[in-house]
């Protein structure tokens, strides 16, 4: 699991500090935030103590009407657990009381300065967490989005990847990462795929070298992520390996426990690749909806079959 700490999501979210200066490497393990409701009002069979506490509008309205001494009891009752930081959405007006908490027990108090909702700033919160603390892995290959679909370009050293992943480019689809792709697990059957940082933007072109593609064609042929939707193995030519069979068994390649429909290309001199793995990634849409080729057809001949047009 990667590594996520407070002062992350300082700099990420611009959260202004009121409390924990010094604990702001306090380590970030789960990847949902968490709003203290029911534990202000002395509930804590399940309270998560280690995510990120969110106190908005109507938590801070529920402690402003606190007495003095009720208001200890509660906050109390909560930084006792130390969860690794309490972030405020709803301003830092009137928070003397729960800084002065947060200081005793070394927690971070930070503040949102932000125009979205709560619940909004924690839909973001939780999208950065769940992205950021992803199990993930690194493979050989190249990543594109073909259409709108996430593509995984696999094959061995030299097989054409970089060189397909331009021909692509050049057909209106976008670079996700060149040479080592990142994937990222977001759930069991969601699958990211990024670059590792270094890499971004950039194309290795066997006798041609390195290209900034962003620099060369524009933002437009880069993304900077997208959902795995189809794993695509580049091989050489085989004679007489090919058929042309109605409609091939699914097949499927595994990451992280996640499945990822996946097929071969044989690469062969003056085959249109390119205008392959365009075709399946339309495929890969019409088969999402429910649509299959091969028993529409099948079933035409059915229908010839029945109504005696064909003997």
């Amino acid at each position: 699991m990667n590594k996520l700490t407070v002062g992350d999501l300082i700099e990420k979210f611009s959260l202004k500090i009121l409390a924990g200066e010094d604990q702001l490497q306090q380590p970030i393990t789960q990847s949902r935030a968490h709003r203290p409701g029911l534990e202000f009002v002395g509930h804590f069979d399940f309270f998560p103590t280690e995510r990120v506490q969110i106190l908005g509008r109507k938590e801070i309205n529920y402690l402003h009407k606190l007495s003095h001494e009720e208001r200890k009891v509660r906050i109390g009752n909560i930084v006792h657990y130390h969860p690794p930081c309490f972030i405020v959405t709803a301003g830092e007006e009137g928070l003397t009381y729960l800084t002065h908490f947060c200081k005793e027990e070394r927690i971070p108090l930070l503040v949102a300065n932000t125009v979205e909702t709560t619940s909004e700033f924690i839909i973001m919160l939780d999208a950065y967490l769940l992205k950021n603390l992803a199990p993930e892995i690194s493979i050989h290959g190249v990543c594109m989005n073909v259409f709108g679909v996430g593509v995984l370009l696999r094959g061995q050293s030299g097989i054409g990847k970089s060189e397909l992943a331009h021909t692509l480019i050049g057909r209106g689809h976008r670079l996700v990462a060149d040479d080592m792709v990142v994937l990222k697990k977001l759930s069991p059957r969601t699958l990211l795929g990024t670059h590792d940082e270094k890499t971004k933007e950039f194309l290795a072109l066997r006798s041609i070298g390195l290209l900034n593609v962003v620099r060369m064609y524009g933002r437009k042929v880069f993304q900077d992520e997208t959902r795995i939707s189809l794993d695509i193995h580049l091989t050489k030519w085989q004679k007489d390996s090919l058929n042309n069979e109605l409609e091939h068994d699914q097949s499927f390649t595994e990451y992280m426990g996640v499945k990822i429909p996946s097929l071969e290309i044989q690469l062969q001199p003056g085959r249109d690749v390119a205008g392959l793995i365009e075709a399946a990634a339309n495929n890969w849409y019409l088969r999402q909806s429910g649509y299959s080729a091969a028993e529409e057809f099948m079933s035409r001949i059915e229908a010839d079959l029945t109504n005696g047009r064909i003997e």
